[in-house]
């Protein structure tokens, strides 16, 4: 009897522990879609809110970015981020929380960068640090890599985040030091003067502005003196271009308006680029250059075409000192001896010759625009010209009303004179070298 008393009160036992047991997962399970429920809430975007999709657990949900970030910086739950890493696409983002200035850190290294206006490409620094306290919905803090630290400060709203970027003025050689991994001259160059920065980058949509200040910027130790009396590498041909031939006035009135006026960088044009490029960059059409004659000069002989942002930061700093080493009326021959002209034709005299058969030097104001007009894009102008006999009619007129040297009047007769047809005047170009 004792046996069979024991038996039923294992059972019994067996019973209740299931009983429990189910009435506890019941329990974990509405809570878990409470909790789920709860951050769902939080996080749900209002109308036209900005919104991103996040993972918890195995469910993926519409959030609020704005709500994130108030979240991750309120100081009942960022403790809960402190010593944790984040994967970004930028790179493995640390965390870490400062109670006693109430301020979330954010550590990235290496941290991959886009470089607005370098390019669409990202370039890699060691690391990237972020600091950020918030105050109601504004944002405060500092960004800072090396030696350069900016501050930043930003405004919440329900439609996104407005960033305002501030860097006070900082030596230029440790701005470049940033990207001495990727940039050898860097090492090796001696690089002065200071650059400051204030930027706005409104999200999500991107839009962006950049308002650079440099002073006192040089460059040495890049040896580009030994191109004083450099020779045209693409062509056989001597050309007797001066700067006051038409060519080369049309050149400038096409690719550097300021050529003379600038240390090899024109800041003015950088912004101008920027701003009208935020305008077309969703419609997939090539964006305005910012590039002057003498750093397309570097990228021909020295840094090569390639689409980065280190191949840019390089050509700037081969620019400012070519500008030191070569000076002007140089480089604009150096330039128009090794420019591209489509079809492999380099340099101006084989340009001339080939499209017009005639030397450089022979050309008059509406030849030289129309060759200075093909310099933008060469091969899509040679293949245009090839298939069609037609030019780029509107931007030879363009070019022909930048060249000041000729009195208003005979630009305009000269402008309208390239809509009629005058095929005495443009030759399909010669078949052969």
């Amino acid at each position: 009897m004792a046996g069979d008393h024991r038996g039923e009160a294992a059972v019994t036992a067996r019973r209740t522990f299931a009983r429990v047991m189910a009435g506890l997962l019941a329990l974990s399970a509405a809570l878990v879609v409470a909790l789920y429920l709860v951050v769902k809430t939080l996080l749900a975007p209002l109308p036209g809110e900005w919104a991103t999709s996040i993972r918890l657990g195995p469910v993926r949900l519409q959030a609020s970015v704005p709500a994130l970030l108030r979240l991750a910086t309120a100081p009942w739950l960022a403790p809960l981020l402190d010593g944790r890493t984040v994967a970004a696409y930028n790179g493995p983002v640390h965390l870490a929380w400062q109670e006693d200035s109430q301020t979330l850190a954010a550590r990235c290294a290496p941290c991959a960068v886009q470089a607005p206006g370098l390019g669409g490409e990202p370039v890699e620094v060691d690391e990237l640090r972020l600091t950020v306290q918030r105050h109601g919905e504004q944002l405060n803090g500092e960004v800072s890599s090396g030696q350069v630290k900016a501050i930043l400060h930003g405004d919440l709203s329900k439609g996104g985040l407005r960033l305002r970027l501030q860097l006070p003025m900082t030596p230029m050689a440790d701005a470049y030091a940033l990207f001495g991994a990727s940039i050898p001259e860097v090492a090796r160059a001696r690089i002065e003067g200071r650059l400051a920065l204030s930027a706005t980058l409104a999200l999500p949509g991107g839009e962006f502005s950049m308002t650079p200040q440099i002073e006192a910027f040089q460059v040495s130790g890049l040896g580009t003196e030994a191109l004083v009396n450099a020779r045209s590498a693409c062509s056989e041909v001597t050309s007797r271009l001066t700067p006051e031939s038409w060519l080369a006035r049309a050149v400038i009135a096409a690719e550097d308006q300021r050529f003379y006026e600038h240390g090899g960088y024109d800041l003015a044009e950088l912004g101008a680029a920027l701003a009208q490029n935020q305008n077309i960059r969703e419609e997939g059409r090539a964006g305005r250059g910012a590039s002057t004659l003498t750093q397309q000069l570097a990228k021909l002989l020295v840094t090569g075409d390639e689409r980065s942002p280190v191949r840019k930061l390089r050509e700037l700093l081969y620019a400012v000192e070519m500008e030191q080493t070569l000076g002007k009326n140089r480089i604009l021959r150096l330039y128009l001896a090794h420019a591209p002209w489509g079809n492999g034709i380099c340099g101006a005299e084989a340009a001339s010759r080939r499209y017009f058969g005639r030397p450089a030097t022979a050309l008059n104001p509406s030849q030289a625009a129309w060759l200075a007009a093909m310099l933008h894009n060469p091969a899509l102008e040679a293949e245009r010209w090839a298939s069609t006999g037609q030019i780029n009619v509107t931007r030879t007129q363009w070019v022909l009303m930048g060249m000041r040297a000729l009195p208003r009047r005979q630009r305009m007769r000269l402008a309208q004179e390239l809509e009629k047809p005058a095929p005495d005047t443009w030759k399909p170009p010669a078949v052969g070298p």
